[in-house]
């Protein structure tokens, strides 16, 4: 028989055990930051209809999407998480309560070209506030707490969540005589890290903005941005109103726990040219702004279109969860201390008779640890290779001289230490200690 050599997909990630421990740890705490701002969990298909998903697509979507034909149905793979939310929202509106607050973690699909860092299956983490008719400003304000709480739970500390709003864009460029360009306009200025002022300055020069680059460029480096956009109040009803709004966002931060140090007005933010009508976020880790956004998203005006009248504006934001993983990886960011074995206790009978043993774990389980039982027939130092490899913490050995006294033997696998004593009181013990393991943040403090 012929053998076919076992290999992963390129673009597709798989982990060894102690590294898929670690991700999980990472999605189990942005479950957790979600949950604490009162979004409730949301699981769409993986596949859908073909026409459901490309209702609004068109261009590099529709080259990217994973499509096929089963029978008479045109299927395709999810290529994000707002889509599907779209499609649900609309399906589904008459028995939901709005605002409509949903997180969901979950695979999506592009069948783009591979490379570092990119993938073609990967995580999502998305939430999003949907409104009926309308959406307060509070909302947008309060997106960059869930940012911020979120990713001090994960244990990163060094990063800046950078704020603007679109309107303010869209105003400012009226008001400079932007006419046809201003896509373009904003694509050139959202490049100015990446090219530097005097690339930016050339290639806007070449568009409808001409003399007011120079201008342009002098407000997007303002230290104070907020304060520069003051002086073109009063001349462009939309920048009025995507100012006032910039000013309530960032107004209330501090009440929502964001401290000054992990925020700031960023005008060169664009984010989706046609999509986002409001605030808009992008997360970078400050000592690698090489990574690029690590988290982003924004305000929009009608979620649903493509699928129903009603008008559903929202906001919310996505943590490609994959490529953080991976990149943080990469630079050497993840923590090295988080406990990866499958199991806190492994109970290793010393008899031939295994049912004190399998009382034992029986009674640790019910106490809450995890716990695995070893009965292969192997020689002791073998057991207790396995036990090390697997990088347990504790091991419990019950041997004849501990069930005539009715206590087991633990050994403290990182100390080497060993005690003899009930059952109960090393199980408390060993509790006690897992509790502050279980602690650590998938990612360490830079």
């Amino acid at each position: 028989m012929a053998r076919v050599k076992p290999q992963t997909l390129s673009g597709f990630m798989e982990l060894l055990p102690e590294k898929q421990v670690v991700f999980d740890l990472m999605s189990a705490r942005i479950r957790s930051s979600f949950e604490l701002y009162g979004f409730t969990p949301l699981d769409t298909p993986i596949i859908e209809s073909s026409e459901v998903l490309l209702a609004k697509a068109g261009g590099e979507t529709e080259k990217q999407i994973y499509r096929f034909a089963k029978g008479e149905h045109d299927l395709a793979l999810r290529f994000d998480l707002t889509v599907p939310l779209a499609k649900y929202v609309a399906a589904n509106y008459g028995r939901l309560q709005f605002p409509f607050r949903r997180y969901q973690i979950g695979k999506v699909y592009r069948g783009e070209r591979a490379q570092r860092g990119r993938f073609r299956e990967f995580y999502q983490c998305d939430i999003d506030i949907i409104g009926d008719g309308e959406l307060g400003i509070m909302n947008e304000a309060e997106i960059p707490s869930v940012i911020y709480s979120t990713f001090k739970s994960l244990g990163l500390e060094g990063f800046v969540i950078r704020l603007n709003n679109r309107k303010v864009l869209n105003g400012l460029f009226a008001i400079l005589g932007v006419s046809d360009d201003s896509a373009e306009v904003m694509r050139t200025i959202d490049k100015l890290d990446k090219i530097g002022r005097d690339e930016t300055r050339r290639l806007l020069g070449e568009l409808s903005i001409g003399n007011n680059a120079e201008k342009l460029l002098d407000i997007l480096a303002a230290e104070a941005p907020v304060e520069a956009l003051e002086a073109f109040s009063g001349q462009n009803e939309t920048f009025d109103k995507g100012l006032e709004e910039l000013k309530a966002v960032t107004a209330h931060l501090a009440a929502f726990g964001v401290p000054e140090t992990h925020y700031a007005v960023d005008l060169t933010i664009a984010r989706g040219l046609d999509y986002y009508t409001g605030t808009v976020y992008e997360t970078l880790v400050t000592a690698h702004p090489e990574i690029g956004s690590v988290c982003s998203g924004g305000r929009y005006d009608n979620l649903a279109e493509y699928y129903t009248d009603k008008k559903l504006p929202g906001v919310g934001i996505s943590i490609g969860l994959t490529r953080l993983f991976f990149v943080l990886d990469d630079v050497g960011l993840l923590n090295a201390e988080v406990q990866s074995a499958p199991c806190d206790v492994l109970i290793i009978p010393m008899t031939g008779d295994f049912s004190p043993a399998v009382a034992l774990a029986t009674a640790m389980r019910e106490a809450g640890l995890r716990t695995q039982l070893y009965t292969e027939d192997k020689k002791f130092k073998a057991k207790m290779s396995y036990a090390d490899r697997l990088g347990v913490p504790f091991v419990a050995l019950l041997g004849e001289d501990e069930i005539a006294a009715g206590k087991i033997t633990v050994k403290n696998m990182k100390t080497g230490e060993q005690t003899t004593a009930k059952a109960g009181m090393l199980t408390e013990g060993i509790r006690e200690r897992i509790a502050a393991a279980r602690d650590t943040k998938p990612i360490r403090e830079i």
